[in-house]
């Protein structure tokens, strides 16, 4: 909430305007050391979230702008139906009971790709009492302005929410999913120690990696801990993903998490906690069939049957697992060949829209 406020009450399109013009400035460029020189500003991929701001700016300046959204295509649709649940008077909720008394368990039916979901799955930010409610009209502000630019980037791949991206099409035909970023970034970006991801060095995860290999293959549910697992400060998610020990993924349901999770073949464990990670919750059990919902209210016993269900049961060990490689296959398929669609996606957005001008 204080980034949204920050956004709000501090007019942060003059500082943005002010920083690229001096970035475009000679005078800027000529009191720079050689090693220093960077091209000027050409374009702007700008968060979805900061596009009240940033693509007037971008605009006013000529810049060629597109808008990354880093949710999933059903977190984007469900964003996108605020203004109609508005209008429908299904919200605001009339008083907090609503939050309790069922209210929640409605179906919302006018969404072909999201059939059956109820306002318990949509975004959190439906659920407010208050008309006047900061981060519901945020979000409605924010995704409504990203639907003007150029392009909206989003982090998933067509075969991945195919229903989904058809929908939104519908909304904007400037929708181009390039995921997973994980794998295109592993696709395009060289191997080397300039381009090494934010953490510790290789040889500082030697510990829970050598653990990993000590188990057997799809045995270890990540986040599993105390006497049965290891406790990390911090470990490479990716790579630990991508072990063959990795059986199951205990997941709030961000994204980012999400798809690298689908990249790697790894069928998950549910329980999310606020913004469309519910949302993200409920097309992962329902749609994508590799995962099982857990409630953040969960006791000991609930967790203990859906780990078995996941990680015992024929169920999770055999048909999710299989769904989930067949998920990642077709993710690598979109990223990682000249032909795929995500790849084709990218080239389209960088050659037609950001080297426009």
């Amino acid at each position: 909430m204080s980034v949204i406020n920050s956004i709000l009450n501090n007019h942060l399109g003059p500082p943005l305007k002010k920083l690229l013009l001096k970035l475009g400035s000679k005078d800027y460029y000529q009191c720079l050391p050689k090693k220093d020189l960077r091209p000027p500003v050409t374009c702007m991929v700008s968060d979805v979230g900061m596009s009240m701001f940033t693509l007037d700016v971008a605009d006013e300046m000529g810049v060629p702008a597109v808008a990354l959204q880093t949710c999933s295509g059903c977190g984007m649709m469900g964003y996108l139906q605020h203004r109609q649940l508005l209008d429908k008077g299904i919200i605001p909720l009339k008083d907090s009971s609503y939050l309790t008394n069922g209210y929640l368990d409605k179906t919302i039916d006018w969404i072909p790709s999201l059939k059956g979901i109820r306002l318990k799955d949509m975004p959190s930010s439906i659920r407010t009492t208050d008309p006047n409610d900061k981060m519901m009209n945020y979000m409605i502000s924010s995704e409504h302005k990203a639907l003007n630019s150029q392009a909206i980037i989003i982090n998933t791949f067509d075969a991945l929410e195919q229903d989904v991206l058809k929908d939104l099409s519908s909304i904007s035909p400037n929708i181009y999913p390039i995921g997973p970023l994980n794998l295109l970034v592993d696709h395009i970006v060289p191997k080397d120690e300039n381009n090494r991801p934010i953490g510790p060095s290789p040889k500082e995860d030697v510990d829970y990696i050598q653990w990993l290999d000590s188990n057997e293959p799809n045995s270890v549910l990540y986040e599993e801990i105390k006497e049965r697992g290891l406790l990390t400060s911090w470990c490479d998610q990716e790579k630990v993903l991508g072990h063959p020990s990795i059986g199951g993924f205990v997941t709030h349901c961000g994204w980012n998490s999400m798809i690298e999770s689908i990249s790697n073949g790894v069928p998950m464990i549910c329980c999310p906690f606020f913004a469309e990670q519910g949302t993200n919750s409920w097309y992962c059990c329902t749609h994508l069939g590799i995962g099982v919902s857990m409630s953040e209210a969960a006791k000991r016993d609930d967790v203990e049957r859906v780990v078995k269900e996941l990680m015992e049961e024929e169920n999770g060990k055999e048909m999710m697992k299989k769904k989930a490689m067949e998920w990642r296959q077709l993710a690598k398929e979109a990223t990682m060949s000249p032909h795929g669609s995500s790849y084709v996606n990218l080239e389209n957005v960088v050659n037609d829209i950001l080297l426009s001008n």
